[in-house]
């Protein structure tokens, strides 16, 4: 009997459970995870600040270095610049003054030429033969001037302590000489520009 008394339940007692929607299921899933992306998304953008921050600081070290180095190179290609250009001078001189020693030595070959053809007494005789030595001497002195040997002017020339080198002074003649050189004794020459040997000179006073 007690078997027939348990009723099976009704309807009614259904009346105050309540489903939810699916809609309403998502907005009640998704209240937290928007909590939850929000502070996601802070941390994200904390993140990305101190990462540009950063890479901020390293960009300004790489530009110290940059500028440092670049420094560097400019002073050393500088002195690099100024060492080739010593060094093509120093060479450029030294095969120009190669032959200096050599070339001073035979000066008083080309000074004895000179005197022999200005002593030289030209008659028929000797004609042929002075014609000979002068065209010997021509064909020397030219083979030095292709050298760099220059003569030194200094007759008429004012006295000039660069070129010339004062052997005696004597009286001047008129005002227009004094102070210039009046005969010279020995002829002055220069090699590529560089004296080798002063003229000597007599200085009107």
């Amino acid at each position: 009997m007690e078997a027939e008394n348990m009723t099976s339940p009704q309807m009614d007692d259904f009346e105050d459970v309540r489903f939810e929607t699916p809609q309403e299921a998502n907005e009640l899933h998704q209240e937290p995870i928007t909590e939850h992306t929000n502070q996601d998304q802070e941390t994200l953008e904390t993140n990305s600040q101190a990462e540009i921050q950063q890479d901020e600081v390293s960009l300004e070290t790489l530009q110290q270095q940059y500028d440092e180095l670049n420094d560097k190179y400019v002073r050393l290609f500088s002195e690099f610049d100024n060492y080739r250009k010593r060094t093509i001078k120093e060479k450029i001189e030294l095969i120009k003054t190669a032959s200096e020693e050599v070339i001073t030595l035979l000066l008083p070959v080309l000074d004895d030429f000179e005197r022999a053809l200005t002593a030289a007494e030209i008659s028929k005789e000797t004609k042929k033969q002075f014609e000979g030595v002068a065209l010997i001497y021509n064909k020397f002195k030219k083979v030095l001037e292709q050298k760099g040997l220059e003569e030194i002017q200094a007759q008429g020339m004012a006295f000039d302590t660069d070129y010339h080198e004062a052997m005696s002074h004597i009286p001047a003649p008129n005002d227009e000489m004094k102070g210039k050189v009046i005969d010279v004794i020995e002829k002055g020459y220069s090699l590529n520009g560089k004296v080798i040997r002063f003229a000597k000179v007599v200085v009107a006073g």
